[in-house]
């Protein structure tokens, strides 16, 4: 059995700080891209193909195909786990980015397809419907493209809210893997039949070249650096340990874990290597820093996953893929922080209490609808008083025991002051991260995980 002592024991190595300008860097590179790309498309149109009949519609599908491409690349780069720029951005922000373009990749996307085949049309004064017909039967590469454009029309349908909440995590996961597929399918079919091409081979040699850098890219940061990490390190689970209702600790032995480059607050996507579960990697925050032989995860089944997390036994095989996330002691701008937790939310604060320097003036609340609830409640309690911070709990039941500004303010009356961190479900955090904005903490103090999906 795994002892309290050798759990918490301190990790010999931290993350390496975010460096902000990466971000602003990679920004100018990506735009400088764009600009290149669009210019190369422009200049490959001739006066004579824009006066032709369905001229202007045929370039301006060009012009909207590629620039879906490229912004595409742009969405794929922003998840492929870029270590320089997760620590700088997070994971969080960078979904959210890959949202925020992919509508514009999709409709730009679809007004490609409408105006390339509207264009055709018109220079084969034909229907619309025959010359969809004319294109998928007699073009090169056409009908890879059509299964293309309907694996990426298919992932951003489930990514939509009300589409992905009835989606199991599996499934939409898997679905994604297509996206990859949809974009290769992309690629052959604009080296084939691209006509910014002809007589332009520096054009398509970058273009290659912009393709083979990002596959690269994905290659490298999600499958070869997981891998290899996996592999150095040999995780096994020794031990699945019952924390409360439906919460447990699976506590996994290993090599050289204190040499992980991780931080206290971030998480890894975790496979466990069974029959049934190998292939899913689902995140999970470290609920302690890693000893040199020991690493620690808290799950509450809250979905198929994490319920039959339960039930794994000693000697299974774990790999990992990260560290990731931004929610860390670096975030912080000021000296003075509050740590709020909500359930099981309490794990990655519970490990960056580990990895605050010892002036960090620390205030911990932990809200939970009962005391069971309150998970790791002796160690966050030690950790607490260690660093000579002040410790309080909010028990019961929402209708009963009210946590809003009133209450916020008169547990922590300096609270403007402080970074103030909140993990727990999503409504719980972006309710507190309200609250501490309307007692007058700045946006920039204010650093959120939430859970889910």
């Amino acid at each position: 059995m795994v002892t309290e002592r050798t759990r918490m024991t301190r990790a010999a190595r931290s993350a390496p700080a975010p460096r902000p300008r990466v971000v602003d860097a990679c920004a100018a590179l990506a735009g400088l891209g764009f600009g290149a790309v669009l210019a190369a498309v422009i200049t490959g149109e001739s006066a004579g193909a824009l006066r032709a009949p369905g001229g202007l519609l045929t370039a301006a599908g060009r012009f909207a195909g590629f620039s879906a491409a490229y912004l595409m690349l742009i969405m794929v780069v922003l998840v492929a786990r870029l270590p320089w720029l997760e620590r700088a951005t997070g994971q969080d922000r960078l979904v959210r980015w890959h949202r925020r373009v992919s509508p514009w990749a999709l409709g730009l996307i679809v007004a490609h397809v409408a105006a390339i085949t509207l264009g055709y049309a018109q220079a084969a004064q034909s229907g619309a419907m025959h010359e969809v017909w004319v294109l998928l039967t007699s073009y090169p590469d056409m009908l890879a493209a059509f299964v293309g454009f309907g694996l990426l029309v298919l992932a951003a349908v489930t990514s939509v809210r009300i589409v992905k909440q009835r989606l199991r995590y599996e499934t939409w996961w898997v679905v994604h893997l297509y996206l990859y597929l949809g974009l290769a399918l992309a690629f052959f079919h604009q080296i084939a039949t691209g006509a910014s091409f002809i007589g332009h081979p520096l054009v398509r040699d970058l273009w290659i070249m912009i393709w083979a850098a990002t596959a690269g890219m994905v290659v490298l940061f999600r499958v070869l650096l997981p891998i290899g990490r996996s592999l150095r390190h040999q995780l096994r689970i020794v031990e699945v340990r019952s924390e409360g209702p439906g919460v447990v600790s699976v506590i996994c032995r290993g090599r050289q874990l204190d040499r992980l480059p991780v931080s206290g607050g971030q998480f890894f996507l975790w496979h466990f290597l069974t029959r049934d579960m190998w292939w899913q990697g689902h995140p999970y925050s470290l609920s302690a820093l890693p000893s040199r032989h020991y690493l620690r995860i808290t799950i509450k089944g809250l979905g198929d996953h994490s319920r039959a997390v339960a039930s794994l036994r000693p000697g299974t095989r774990v790999a990992i893929e990260g560290p990731y996330g931004a929610f860390t002691g670096h975030a912080r701008t000021s000296e003075a922080v509050l740590l709020i937790g909500a359930g099981v939310g309490v794990t990655p604060l519970r490990a960056m209490l580990e990895d605050l320097p010892n002036w960090t003036d620390v205030v911990v609340v932990l809200r939970a609808s009962t005391v069971d609830d309150l998970i790791h409640r002796r160690e966050v309690a030690e950790l607490v008083y260690r660093l000579g911070g002040r410790l309080y709990e909010v028990v019961g039941p929402r209708d009963r025991v009210r946590f809003d500004a009133h209450a916020l303010s008169r547990i922590v009356p300096d609270i403007a002051a402080r970074d103030v961190y909140v993990c727990g479900p999503g409504g719980f955090s972006s309710e507190v991260a309200t609250i501490a904005r309307r007692l007058r903490v700045s946006s920039e103090q204010i650093h959120i995980e939430s859970f889910g999906f």
